[in-house]
């Protein structure tokens, strides 16, 4: 009998996590963790360094390849009260996040806003020492309210300065909150992929934090190739689904980036296997099917348009084979003259999916009753009790710093 995602239960999804086993800190060397090696049931401990073997020898690794950037921004009321703004995705001039980074002089985001009961109407000012030693100054006023979020209102001078050397400058780095700890100058590094490029995000895509330069030199060896999407991971990553029944559930969007050379990659690369880096990467891949679906049945669709509803695999009965697909987002794109796909997804992957590009994962250990745990759970079954509960007796390290996994249903 086919699984309905809109029926799961979250409270299933529940595994005991001890804070202990929660890698509050990065190991020295990136390619230094372990690595549970499930293929077809069969569990194996390996170390990390071993994946360009473990991997089959015509996959197609797929990369995220964003950048975090330092959203979080700390302000003092005149009475000396701390305001922290956290910004979540740009709202004008651009809502394009690539775009939105490069905005001079001012903008407007979506933030959350930390102590907000305390700030009055006032505009709030920071001092901040530029790369040059001069001194700049950036201005935020509270606009609107949103749901659960506020619009902020930024201005800036050195008028010259991009959003993102002010981020740069000022910001501070969003650790994941269950690391219950301080941003240490070492995090600038350690949480950030060696190959991530486009700013954006708000938290690492963590599978990737293991990836070092000898790694990519032994997949060279190997033969094995690879390509870079970007899916800008929201804070959304780390919110509690708090229904108790997965359809009341609001899955948070994100914007993803994919050149059409990409999608000819992986178009080109079928039917052999696909295997992303991270959730991340996953979600972006088996969007790109989604969205060349949607154009098949409207292939006018305007590109503000380009979103993927989080209960669309389930609810259409259009299910064409994967080439047909990124064809018609590759006929697309050449249609607009366009030569990056850009386009919002809810995609939500739990069991009862059926996957469309995808054939492995390789992946850290996601928090109980989490959105991950069930794209986890959507590739492997059942099987995902059998490797945590092998992960907690074999001392794995778990969450964003901890160790990985590469699954091969």
């Amino acid at each position: 009998m086919a699984i309905n995602p809109k029926a799961l239960k979250i409270k299933d999804f529940a595994y005991p996590l001890p804070e202990e086993r929660i890698a509050k800190f990065p190991l020295a060397d990136r390619a230094a963790s372990k690595l549970l090696f499930y293929q077809r049931g069969n569990i194996q401990d390996k170390s990390f360094t071993a994946l360009p073997e473990l991997l089959p020898s015509d996959a197609l690794l797929v990369f995220n390849n964003t950048k975090v950037v330092q959203a979080r921004l700390f302000f003092k009321r005149p009475s000396g009260a701390t305001i922290e703004i956290f910004c979540l995705e740009p709202v004008a001039p651009a809502t394009d996040m690539q775009l939105a980074m490069q905005q001079t002089a001012g903008c407007t985001w979506k933030c959350l806003v930390g102590n907000a009961k305390r700030w009055k109407e006032e505009t709030l000012e920071l001092a901040i020492t530029l790369p040059d030693q001069t001194i700049g100054h950036l201005k935020v006023t509270k606009n609107d309210r949103l749901a659960d979020s506020y619009l902020i209102n930024f201005t800036w001078e050195p008028t010259s300065l991009t959003f993102a050397d002010i981020l740069a400058t000022a910001g501070n780095l969003p650790l994941p909150p269950y690391l219950n700890r301080t941003a240490t100058e070492q995090d600038k590094q350690t949480y950030q992929t060696v190959y991530a490029q486009q700013e954006g995000a708000v938290a690492a895509p963590t599978a990737g934090l293991h990836f070092s330069q000898d790694i990519f030199a032994a997949l060279t060896a190997r033969n094995i190739k690879s390509l870079q999407v970007t899916l800008h991971v929201g804070a959304g990553t780390f919110k509690p689904v708090k229904a108790e029944e997965m359809a009341q559930h609001n899955m948070h969007g994100e914007e993803i980036f994919v050149s059409a050379a990409a999608i000819n990659q992986l178009l080109n690369h079928l039917p052999q296997p696909i295997i992303p880096v991270g959730t991340t990467s996953l979600r972006t891949l088996e969007s790109l099917y989604w969205l060349g679906v949607m154009l098949l049945q409207q292939p006018a669709l305007s590109p503000e348009y380009l979103q993927v509803p989080q209960w669309l695999p389930y609810e259409t009965s259009l299910t064409p084979a994967p080439a047909e697909a990124l064809t018609a987002l590759l006929n697309y794109l050449q249609k607009q003259q366009l030569e990056h796909l850009r386009a919002t997804t809810q995609i939500i992957i739990a069991p009862g999916y059926a996957f469309k590009l995808v054939r492995g994962l390789v992946t850290n250990f996601h928090q109980p009753e989490s959105t991950l745990l069930l794209l986890v759970s959507a590739l492997i079954g059942e099987d995902w009790r059998r490797v945590y509960e092998h992960a907690l007796a074999n001392n794995y390290r778990f969450l964003s710093y901890g160790d990985s996994s590469l699954l091969l249903p």
